[in-house]
């Protein structure tokens, strides 16, 4: 069942909580801020399941996207909150996946503070587009898949490993509990 893990010489878990948890969070989706973020209403052609992409992840560890208050995902989300989100960060490393409830807010200074010029692209009328909507997600828990060392070093023992036929894998992994 755990066939990989058991041939692992080294330990490979770590469960994280509070501020670590948090930390970890804010890492992986410093390396991709592109997640699947999935709602439970499984409405539109998508089945509630869409990329969007985190515009900030705040002290407080709420995570903020914007979204056009005429879609699918604020309908979904004025439903029911209650959220999945899946980040890739690299090709080995980086994974993460959140449990999280979601709530629309509609505050124009949180607007103007996370506005981007390429949001135009979604929003034609820009941060004042009256289509914006934003959504705040509260993490609860999740899981995370990562590297020690860094993906260098997380290659060369893989490399390694194979040539000799014996595994030096550099994961580590756990649950996440904000």
């Amino acid at each position: 069942m755990d066939s990989i893990n058991n041939n692992q010489p080294e330990e490979n878990r770590e469960n994280l909580s509070s501020e670590s948890a948090l930390e970890k969070i804010k890492e992986i989706i410093s390396q991709s801020d592109t997640c699947f973020f999935c709602t439970q209403g499984n409405g539109g052609p998508s089945n509630g399941v869409r990329p969007m992409s985190i515009q900030q992840v705040d002290d407080q560890g709420m995570l903020w996207i914007l979204v056009a208050n005429d879609s699918h995902t604020h309908e979904e989300i004025a439903m029911d909150p209650k959220v999945k989100l899946f980040f890739k960060g690299s090709k080995h490393s980086d994974f993460l996946y959140l449990d999280a409830n979601a709530t629309i807010h509609t505050d124009h200074a949180k607007v103007k503070e996370l506005w981007n010029p390429i949001l135009k692209t979604w929003f034609t009328e820009g941060e004042n587009d009256p289509r914006i909507a934003l959504i705040r997600i509260e993490p609860s828990d999740g899981y995370y898949w990562d590297t020690k060392h860094g993906n260098f070093v997380s290659g060369v023992k893989i490399m390694v490993g194979a040539a000799i036929g014996k595994t030096l894998d550099d994961s580590i992994e756990g649950t996440l509990k904000v």
